[in-house]
């Protein structure tokens, strides 16, 4: 069921009906994101889970589980050894909730993709997820947007770095709104130059600003694995700006999408990522909205859009003149638009709109 469908809600009785008459059934995949199913419907779907061994996806995301319903799924998946993406993303599962989460990751060694995002997580259980993920060879992405902090020493950003150093199959980490500061991006960088498997960094909506990109700028020169990062709704302005052009026209070979939505960069910032573009051949797809558009930069992404080297799709701006002045709109592209919600039409799933998972392949739709 797509949000915005108009399709029939299902409230917990209504639900627990339908998810137990798929028990019989050999279905792959079940979608009942955006109902409301409860803690009660929860019980239900660890039945399903404990029951249907054919199941591989399960999107709950949005349902109103607490950390009861939390409870019951994680110890089912205990058992459960098909299941392979679990999405739970803005159920307020809270801190018991993670903890009942991280401690089914010590057993279980099926599950690849886990969406914890915007589920109030707090410190408690960001750290012993962390502290999980250092001996778990299973999970290949995790979202963990979106926790409750209570703290500015960034706990929980040291402890993600320090589980990079070790963990060689993690491909995909989202930590937006984590409250990272210019020494948590230290940390990640230091961490990423002895990782070799992380291919999607998304550290957007932080408090990241033009200091930290001189660590991700010597990042960029040596790490050749990572392919997608966004940095959106920061702060890295032109200095940070020059810092990462750098790296990106003279080093880097596997950086193949960035975003730099919202970042206070004016046109100096802006048409040195154009210019880095014309010797980086990897790097494909940019995502620049929400900066200061002036004319010089409306004119060097026009050139790169009507030579080809940036194709439309592959960025959030389209360019169009008026009285012989070059201008820029928006386009709704992007790294991941689709997180949240798809639309009742078209292609729900389409490379331009999912940059980041259609780049990252073997992390699709988290």
């Amino acid at each position: 069921m797509e949000p915005g469908s108009g399709g029939l809600s299902l409230q917990a009785e209504k639900g627990m009906e339908i998810i137990t008459s798929f028990t019989p059934l050999p279905i792959a995949g079940l979608d009942v994101r955006y109902n409301l199913l409860t803690d009660d419907g929860a019980n239900h779907v660890a039945e399903l889970l404990e029951e249907v061994q054919s199941l591989t996806y399960l999107n709950l995301m949005f349902n109103d589980i607490k950390a009861d319903g939390a409870e019951v799924i994680a110890k089912a998946l205990h058992r459960n050894r098909t299941l392979k993406y679990l999405r739970l993303t803005g159920n307020k599962i809270g801190n018991i909730g993670g903890m009942f989460f991280a401690t089914m990751l010590q057993i279980n060694s099926s599950l690849e993709k886990l969406d914890l995002g915007d589920c109030d997580l707090e410190m408690q259980s960001l750290i012993a997820i962390a502290t999980v993920l250092i001996k778990n060879q299973s999970i290949k992405g995790i979202n963990l947007n979106r926790p409750i902090l209570k703290s500015e020493e960034e706990e929980s950003t040291l402890h993600m770095s320090h589980m990079l150093q070790i963990n060689s199959t993690l491909i995909e980490l989202h930590m937006c709104k984590h409250d990272i500061k210019n020494l948590g991006m230290q940390q990640l960088c230091e961490a990423l130059y002895v990782n070799t498997a992380l291919r999607y960094l998304d550290v957007s909506c932080n408090r990241i600003t033009r200091d930290a990109m001189k660590y991700l700028g010597e990042l960029l020169k040596r790490n050749n694995v990572l392919e997608v990062i966004d940095l959106s709704s920061n702060r890295i302005e032109d200095e940070g700006s020059v810092y990462l052009t750098k790296a990106l026209a003279f080093y880097n070979t596997s950086l193949k999408a960035l975003s730099i939505v919202s970042n206070n960069i004016t046109g100096k910032g802006l048409t040195a990522f154009s210019e880095s573009m014309k010797t980086n051949s990897t790097l494909t797809n940019i995502y620049i909205w929400g900066n200061k558009l002036d004319s010089e930069t409306c004119v060097a992404f026009s050139n790169l859009i009507t030579s080809g080297r940036l194709k439309k799709d592959n960025t959030d701006v389209e360019p169009y003149e008026v009285d012989g002045c070059m201008y820029l709109a928006e386009l709704s592209h992007g790294i991941k638009k689709h997180y949240y919600w798809t639309p009742t039409y078209g292609e729900i799933e389409g490379p331009s709109t999912n940059a980041g998972f259609a780049i990252v392949q073997s992390a699709k739709n988290l």
